[in-house]
C-alpha cells in the first residue's frame, strides 16, 4: 500500500512532468504557422511576463500572500536588472528557435545547458575548470553534433537560436549566484516574478518594437484571448509546479524526472507534430549526450555530498557563521530556457539539510508558497 505522502510525491513529479511538455507542446502549437498561426515569440513571452508579473503583485502587494524581500534601487539596478536582461534573452532566442526547428530537435539540444553552465561559471571564476567535467562536456558536445548531423529538417538559424538563448540562460544562472545569492538576496518563486518580470518586460519592448511590431502592423493577425491566457496560465503553473517538486523531493529526483520528460516529449512531438521526423542518428547522437549528463550530474551530486560530509564532521561551534559556497554549475536547471518556465533568479533557502545541490527554487519542504520561513533563491 502506498503511503498518502509517496503518493503525494508522485501526484507532484507527475504534475511537473505533464506541465513542462504541456508548456513546450502549446508554445510550439501556438507560435507555430501551421497551427495555430502567431509567429511573434517576443510577443508571447511579453504576454508571459506581464501576467506572471501582474499575477505576483496581487499575491504580494494586494493578498498579501508572500511577503516583499528588502530591495534598494541601488540593488535592483546593480543585480536584478541584470539577471532581467539575459533572463529575458534567454526567452526570446529560446521561443524563436520554434519558428525553425522542431521540439525534438531542441530538446536535443537542450543538453548543452550543463556545457554552457559550467563554461559560463569558469569564465566568471565561479567554478574552476576540472578535467573529469570537462571530459563529460565533451561527451555532451560530441553528442549534440552527431544529433545535429543526423537532424533532417536541420536549420542554422533555428538552432543558432536555441543555442544562444541556452548561453544566456547560463549566464543568468551564474549571475543570479554571484549577484544575488552571494549577496544574501533570496528570492522565492513569486518575489522573482515581482521583481524580474516586470524588467524582463522592458527589455523584450525593445527588439519586439523593432522586430515584430512593424510585422504585426500589416499582417492578420489572429488573438483569441482563451488561448494566450491558457497559455500564460501553463507556465506560470510550470513555475510552481518545480518548485513544489524540488521542495518535496530535491533535484536529483528532478533530474530523473526531466530525463524522462525529455524522452517522453521527443516522442509526443512526433505524434502531435507529424512533420517532427526523428532519425536514428538522433537518436544515437542525443543518447551519447545524456550519458554525458548522466555522469556530469553524478560528479556534481556527488561533490555536494561530499561538502555535507566535512559540514556535519566539524563541530557545531567551529562551523558558526561558516558557509560552504555553492558554484553556479551546481545549480540544477529544469529547463527554464525558452517553455518550460518564465521565472526569474531563483534563490534557495540555506537554513534546511539537503541531499544535494540546490535548484534555483527553494528545496526546503514547504507545503506552500505562503510559507513565512521562505528565505530567498529556477526549466
Amino acid at each position: 500500500m502506498i503511503g498518502k505522502q509517496l503518493l503525494l510525491t508522485y501526484v507532484y513529479l507527475l504534475n511537473y512532468i505533464l506541465l513542462s511538455s504541456g508548456v513546450i507542446l502549446y508554445n510550439k502549437w501556438v507560435l507555430s504557422p501551421k497551427y495555430f498561426d502567431f509567429p511573434f515569440p517576443i510577443t508571447l513571452t511579453m504576454i508571459h511576463m506581464s501576467f506572471s508579473g501582474l499575477v505576483a503583485f496581487f499575491l504580494i502587494r494586494v493578498f498579501k500572500v508572500v511577503s516583499p524581500v528588502k530591495m534598494t534601487s541601488e540593488i535592483y539596478l546593480t543585480r536584478v536588472i541584470p539577471i532581467s536582461a539575459f533572463f529575458a534573452s534567454s526567452l526570446w532566442f529560446g521561443n524563436t528557435a520554434y519558428l525553425h526547428i522542431s521540439v525534438a530537435f531542441i530538446q536535443m539540444l537542450k543538453a548543452l545547458m550543463p556545457v554552457a553552465t559550467f563554461l559560463m561559471a569558469v569564465v566568471c571564476g565561479t567554478d574552476k575548470l576540472r578535467w573529469d567535467v570537462f571530459l563529460n562536456m565533451v561527451l555532451v558536445s560530441v553528442g549534440v553534433v552527431v544529433s545535429s548531423y543526423g537532424e533532417i529538417h536541420f536549420n542554422v538559424i533555428g538552432t543558432v537560436y536555441q543555442v544562444t538563448g541556452i548561453f544566456a540562460e547560463a549566464l543568468r544562472l551564474v549571475l543570479t549566484q554571484v549577484l544575488l545569492q552571494k549577496k544574501g538576496l533570496m528570492l522565492n518563486p513569486v518575489t522573482s516574478l515581482y521583481y524580474i518580470a516586470p524588467c524582463s518586460f522592458l527589455f523584450l519592448f525593445v527588439p519586439w518594437y523593432l522586430l515584430e511590431k512593424p510585422v504585426m502592423q500589416v499582417a492578420q493577425i489572429q488573438f483569441n484571448f482563451w488561448i494566450f491566457f491558457s497559455n500564460a496560465l501553463s507556465a506560470l503553473a510550470l513555475n510552481f509546479s518545480i518548485f513544489l517538486a524540488i521542495g518535496r523531493t530535491g533535484a536529483v529526483t528532478i533530474r530523473v524526472a526531466g530525463v524522462l520528460k525529455d524522452w517522453i516529449l521527443i516522442a509526443l512531438s512526433t505524434v502531435i507534430f507529424p512533420e517532427s521526423t526523428i532519425t536514428e542518428l538522433n537518436i544515437t547522437g542525443y543518447a551519447i549526450a545524456l550519458c554525458g549528463v548522466v555522469m556530469y550530474n553524478y560528479l556534481k551530486v556527488k561533490d555536494v555530498r561530499a561538502s555535507q560530509a566535512l559540514t556535519e564532521s566539524i563541530p557545531e561551534r567551529g562551523v558558526k557563521g561558516w558557509n560552504l559556497e555553492k558554484k553556479s554549475s551546481d545549480l540544477y536547471t529544469p529547463d527554464t530556457t525558452n517553455d518550460d518556465c518564465d521565472n526569474g533568479g531563483h534563490s534557495s533557502s540555506s537554513n534546511q539539510n539537503v541531499d544535494e545541490e540546490a535548484p534555483l527554487v527553494p528545496s526546503s519542504r514547504l507545503s506552500h508558497i505562503g510559507r513565512s520561513q521562505l528565505s530567498s533563491h529556477t526549466a
